[in-house]
């Protein structure tokens, strides 16, 4: 339409800008979530931390426990894209590539 816009370029750029914008944060979250572990294991700490106090009334630390081995994968398997986009990201600017 116009002699000006590169319109497959601007579209080019849209969709890696989209990618790059939400899709490196979604997985960063999606990482820390699966580290998180799920609702009932916090419950279940938040339970036992009420029924245990102190002599003086304060509560006792209760640890939540660790994340299984499927979720702890895909934690870092999550965590690790993202320290490569960055990197990769990192690299092409120092390197003064386009």
């Amino acid at each position: 339409m116009s002699e000006f816009i590169e319109w497959s370029a601007l579209g080019q750029v849209l969709v890696a800008g989209v990618l790059v914008g939400a899709g490196i944060p979604a997985l960063f979250a999606l990482g820390l979530r699966l580290l998180a572990g799920s609702a009932q294991d916090r419950e279940d700490a938040a339970r036992a931390a009420q029924a245990r106090t102190t002599e003086d009334g304060r509560p006792v630390a209760v640890a939540i426990p660790r994340p299984g081995p499927a979720r702890m994968a895909g934690a870092v398997l999550c965590l690790a894209l993202v320290v490569a986009a960055v990197a990769t990201g990192l690299f092409v600017v120092v390197s003064g590539g386009h």
